[in-house]
Parts: structure tokens; C-alpha cells; sequence
């Protein structure tokens, strides 16, 4: 089967920077579903589309097509009473951007902790980086209507499994008012 829209692409992979420094391993193999549902970095949909299993390719992909310049007004510094405890370097939350409160919340990695001040990467960790892709097509299937409908793949390895039929995918806004972070599970 040819890889196109509405497949589900299971891809070994590694990730390294443009000097090939090992970023990740890729231990498990990457399952996304094709066709433009944001699952996957579009220039990798690109170069797999209308390939079959066995295909495998080196890829490069400069930070703009990858996950953007980084921005160093995305970094910010807060009072650490605002976050909460126990909080470590490396823990991630959704928060807003200074100054956007019509845009979507996003994700600020705790970078520094110094006695009372924490400071906040909204940056991906990625950011401002090329990237080179070992890719390895092990697996092509067609996607069924219900990760169709809900733009991901289920089951082993996709984005996750569900607990029953009729799962709900819209989170609860459990915050209280003045509340503007929380924990942020990563999948």
C-alpha cells in the first residue's frame, strides 16, 4: 500500500541535528496519521508521500519548516508562587504568551529556578534548530473512520489509547481564576 491520505505511516526513525549529534534514538517508531492532520512535521509527510514499506530516506529540515527561529520573547520570568511545587528544571506547562490573550495557551519548559523567580521557555525545545531525520517505512494501513474523524492514530503507538466507546476529546477548563499555568501531560 502507497502511502496518502487517510494511511497510517509506522516510521523508524532517528533525529539528530545538522552535525548529526544524536537528539533521539527513536526507540519507538513514530505512527502518524497522513495527510496533513498536523501529526507529523509537513516536509516528513512530503518526502514519504507515495512511498510503500521499505522506503527509507535521510531528510534535512531547516528550523523554519521544523519548529521555527527561536524567540527570545517567548522566554519570560515569573514568580515562582504562581507555579507549583514541587517544580523542577525541565517541567512543562500551558501558560499565554505576555500580551496574547486572544491566542491559544502554549507550552513554557522551566528553564532556571533562582530563589524566587522561575524562568519559561515557550521556545520548543527544537527551536532555532536544523534537523536530520533517518526515516524507515516499516508499515502502511489504511486509517479507520474514527481516527479519520479524530484526526490521529489509536492504539499501539498512536496518540493514545481510550478508555471506551464515545471518549471525549475536549479537555475540561479546570483552572481557577488567576490561574495561568498547569501541569501539561506530554504523550
Amino acid at each position: 500500500m502507497k502511502i496518502a491520505k487517510d494511511t497510517v505511516v509506522t516510521v523508524n526513525y532517528k533525529l539528530s541535528d545538522a552535525q548529526n549529534n544524536l537528539i533521539e534514538d527513536g526507540s519507538q517508531p513514530m505512527v502518524y496519521l497522513h495527510g496533513g492532520y498536523e501529526n507529523t512535521l509537513p516536509k516528513i509527510e512530503e518526502e514519504l508521500d507515495g512511498k510503500e514499506v521499505g522506503y527509507a530516506s535521510t531528510l534535512q529540515i531547516e528550523p523554519e519548516d521544523a519548529f521555527g527561529d527561536y524567540d527570545p520573547a517567548l522566554v519570560k520570568v515569573e514568580p515562582r508562587n504562581r507555579l507549583p511545587e514541587p517544580l523542577e528544571v525541565g517541567m512543562q506547562f500551558e501558560g499565554m504568551a505576555d500580551g496574547d490573550a486572544g491566542d491559544e495557551p502554549m507550552i513554557f519548559t522551566v528553564t532556571d529556578i533562582a530563589d524566587d523567580k522561575v524562568v519559561l521557555d515557550g521556545n520548543h525545545p527544537l527551536a532555532g534548530m536544523a534537523l536530520r531525520f533517518e526515516l524507515s517505512v516499516i508499515e502502511v494501513r489504511a486509517a479507520t473512520d474514527e481516527e479519520i474523524q479524530h484526526e490521529h492514530v489509536h492504539g499501539p503507538h498512536g496518540h493514545h489509547a481510550h478508555g471506551g466507546e464515545g471518549h471525549d476529546h475536549d479537555e475540561g477548563d479546570d483552572s481557577e481564576a488567576g490561574d495561568h499555568f498547569r501541569s501539561q501531560p506530554l504523550h
